[in-house]
């Protein structure tokens, strides 16, 4: 029943996307990799990863562990996360956890998600970091004047 299941979901994914659009790159429960993942359109973890994501969609589904940084358009969070996430649109679950920093444009937590790290707007990111970029240089400054 449960290769029904998936044979209907990608089915329905090809049907809603269009021929041409590729079907979501599904890592199931039983699966751990170790290394990084580049590239792709969507792609849905239920599995364990050792490594980082870069992709346009990625999906942490409730059983999924991710241990790497995730940089991707969209990112849709229900299970667990420790790493830094980088991405245009933030979903958090309820379930879900995220031990790293999170940097968005878009979020979206529901009541009982569990962030240990910062959140921070990508804007408000770039801002401190050229701050600490200025500032380190003053410094460095600083200290071969006073040579």
């Amino acid at each position: 029943m449960s290769s029904l299941r998936r044979l209907i979901y990608l089915k329905i994914a090809r049907m809603s996307r269009g021929s041409n659009t590729p079907v979501p790159s599904i890592i199931s429960y039983d699966t751990k990799i170790k290394g990084d993942i580049w590239g792709g359109d969507t792609i849905h973890i239920d599995g364990k990863l050792e490594g980082n994501i870069m992709c346009n969609e990625v999906i942490i589904g409730t059983r999924g562990y991710i241990m790497g940084d995730i940089k991707a358009n969209i990112s849709n969070v229900y299970g667990t996360v420790n790493g830094i996430i980088d991405t245009e649109e933030l979903f958090v679950a309820k379930n879900a956890r995220i031990i790293g920093n999170a940097y968005y444009n878009k979020i979206a937590l529901e009541p009982g998600a569990y962030v240990e790290g910062n959140c921070m707007p990508r804007a408000k990111a770039a801002a401190k970091l050229a701050e600490k970029e200025n500032t380190a240089s003053v410094q460095t400054e600083t200290s071969s004047d006073s040579k």
